[in-house]
């Protein structure tokens, strides 16, 4: 595929698998091996672009790039950083909606390297177990740090859940902002981007609308 062809499917954000695309030897390396190999090539595009780093300013800039890759940004796709998402039996057999709302995006767009910023929504109904909510925060927390399509996050998040949960009955909603938009091509300030992932239950459209009017009445 030529450059331009790139080019278009990067603008067009088209994702090819609902998997984060991994090579095979991913973790061969330790992350202080993977920090100073992209601070040596991190070194080498600012001196393309011209830069001294000579400069106390930018002399420490290719490591903080690296650490910041490795250890912050991205640390999502290693399967170790993975949260343990503890579950417990449903013992009061509570069988309603229970939404978690507005939490924080911070994800990375795979097409440019620039940030995704917004709020996820999480609905689901509870058959035999429940899970911690802040376990669900921590869920997407780990899948938005990591380069990203938003379809994408949307039905890692929703699929983690349904097998944690033992259920369908999940859906999944994050709006939010694309760097990559707003900043550079159309650079549109304004627009935000909503995806919207379900199954079991939320199939109904009343079911479905009620997760909505919620989200409508509360969100920040």
């Amino acid at each position: 595929m030529d450059n331009t062809k790139k080019e278009i499917l990067g603008d067009n954000h088209i994702a090819t698998s609902v998997d984060t695309p991994l090579r095979a030897d991913a973790f061969v390396k330790s992350d202080e091996e993977k920090i100073e190999a992209i601070q040596h090539h991190f070194k080498k595009i600012m001196e393309e672009l011209g830069l001294d780093l000579t400069d106390d300013s930018l002399s420490g800039t290719p490591y903080r790039f690296a650490k910041m890759y490795v250890k912050e940004l991205f640390y999502g796709l290693n399967p170790k950083s993975k949260p343990k998402l503890s579950v417990f039996e449903n013992k009061y057999a509570y069988k309603k909606m229970l939404v978690e709302q507005n939490i924080t995006i911070d994800s990375s767009c795979e097409h440019h390297f620039l940030p995704i910023t917004g709020f996820a929504h999480i609905g689901y109904v509870p058959k035999n177990k429940v899970i911690g909510l802040s376990k669900i925060n921590r869920l997407v927390d780990y899948y938005a740090h990591r380069p990203q399509v938003q379809e994408r996050l949307s039905l890692q998040i929703l699929k983690d859940l349904q097998s944690t949960l033992e259920t369908e009955d999940v859906i999944v909603m994050i709006s939010a902002k694309h760097l990559c938009v707003s900043s550079r091509g159309i650079k549109d300030k304004s627009s935000y981007t909503t995806t919207l992932e379900y199954g079991g239950c939320f199939d109904n459209e009343q079911t479905k609308n009620d997760f909505l009017k919620i989200i409508e009445k509360t969100t920040v």
